[in-house]
């Protein structure tokens, strides 16, 4: 399977919201809507767990990909993803990239090849 490497170049194929999705898993659902409420201090629920990848034109996305500064601007540019746009690396990753700095070397990597 080729991986889907979302806007801010998470490897959804990766993401346990993503994989769950598409097992139709609904354990596994419950279990990282606990986890990710424990780790991200917030209040997510096992039906926010459904995602069939970030830049897919499905309407099944993890909640916060619905309020995604960079999802949002990745989709209003009709990029693959970042590394596509003619403004990367820009500010709105910066966040992503310092908690998930896998996702950078994926978007440098992306971007080197073009």
């Amino acid at each position: 399977m080729e991986n889907l490497i979302a806007f801010c170049g998470i490897c959804c194929n990766d993401c346990d919201a993503y994989i769950a999705t598409q097992n139709n898993d609904d354990t596994e659902r419950v279990r990282i809507a606990a986890d990710w409420s424990k780790q991200w201090k917030a209040d997510i629920k096992p039906e926010d767990i459904n995602c069939d990848g970030c830049t897919a034109e499905s309407s099944r996305h993890f909640s916060y990909c619905n309020a995604c500064e960079v999802r949002a601007c990745g989709t209003a540019r009709e990029v693959i993803n970042c590394a596509y746009c003619m403004d990367y690396p820009c500010d709105k990753l910066d966040v992503v990239f310092r908690v998930a700095p896998k996702a950078k070397e994926m978007l440098d990597g992306i971007h080197g090849t073009l």
